[in-house]
């Protein structure tokens, strides 16, 4: 397949643009710095400016599918400019790629748009695909940039709504913050340490999209997250237990608040009992489906999962 990704330089992108071309896809990763991005992604890749010039639109009809993951970081103290930073990146980036894909002739069968868990608001009880979007920042963001992307149904195009939960991966994100303080004996659970830790390893964020492109049964919203609950408590043992360090130093919510602002409210002090429902309902096996599992493979302290 030929497919077009837009924020290949993240977390998820770099291992995902990477993962595609090992698998015989020809990838060309859309950015606003072609420079910077092409020191970055895998070298066989193609880079292409993406918004900030003209003519990018011409590659989508050339390819068999778009998998958008552009935005904004949120994993900072949310001032007044940077929450309309989070929004207007994700929001309007989306809707200068669906309008480009309505003009598309011929246009990518698929498009699979990031998303957030953060769309059902904080919530300790299970919740699915079904449930109705929550309240707060973020799921609001979550809901104007669900509600870009879902546009591009209108021209025929299926469209899958990702939404991320905590992605669990050596090479950055939340695991890689919180290995130094456990390293340093003072690692423990965020605030009460009762609030839902939705949580997923790299590589089946990866494995769900690749999946998701190959079936033409997926569509619309599909929660990525291992089937395994876990509060901020019990995961901050299981990553004690992972690197042989205790886990009872909890951080006050008070301290988060005063560093963190808003951010910590909604980011580390509550979070969302998230299922993955549709994932398998449609058939999707999770490569790590337990967190002691997950931790180990990504601490290196087993051999890695087969295959599948």
């Amino acid at each position: 397949m030929r497919i077009i990704v837009t924020g290949g330089t993240g977390l998820i992108g770099r291992a995902l643009v990477s993962d595609l071309l090992d698998a015989g896809h020809r990838v060309t990763v859309l950015t606003r710095n072609v420079a910077s991005a092409a020191r970055k992604v895998d070298p066989r890749a193609d880079v292409a400016e993406w918004l900030n010039g003209s003519g990018w639109e011409r590659h989508l009809s050339c390819s068999d599918a778009v998998i958008h993951l552009a935005g904004e970081t949120i994993n900072q103290r949310w001032t007044y400019k940077a929450k309309r930073r989070i929004l207007e990146s994700r929001v309007g980036s989306t809707r200068a790629l669906v309008q480009a894909l309505q003009g598309a002739s011929p246009r990518p069968r698929v498009l699979i748009s990031a998303s957030a868990v953060g769309i059902y608001g904080s919530t300790s009880e299970p919740v699915d695909e079904t449930a109705p979007a929550g309240d707060g920042f973020l799921a609001t963001v979550c809901q104007a940039w669900e509600a870009a992307a879902w546009e591009a149904k209108g021209c025929g195009v299926r469209v899958v709504l990702l939404r991320l939960g905590i992605v669990l991966s050596p090479e950055g994100g939340a695991l890689v913050r919180l290995l130094l303080p456990f390293r340093l004996f003072l690692g423990g659970p965020l605030g009460s340490g009762t609030q839902p830790f939705p949580w997923i390893h790299y590589r089946d964020v990866i494995e769900l999209v690749r999946f998701c492109l190959d079936r033409p049964d997926a569509s619309g919203p599909i929660n990525a997250v291992a089937p395994e609950p876990h509060t901020q408590a019990s995961f901050a043992r299981e990553l004690g237990r992972a690197l042989g360090r205790p886990s009872w130093l909890h951080v006050p919510g008070l301290v988060l608040r005063a560093v963190f602002g808003e951010m910590a409210e909604a980011l580390l002090l509550s979070g969302q009992a998230v299922t993955p429902a549709k994932a398998l309902q449609l058939g999707y096996r999770f490569r790590y489906p337990d967190l002691a599992g997950a931790l180990n493979d990504l601490l290196g302290n087993r051999p890695r999962a087969q295959q599948k």
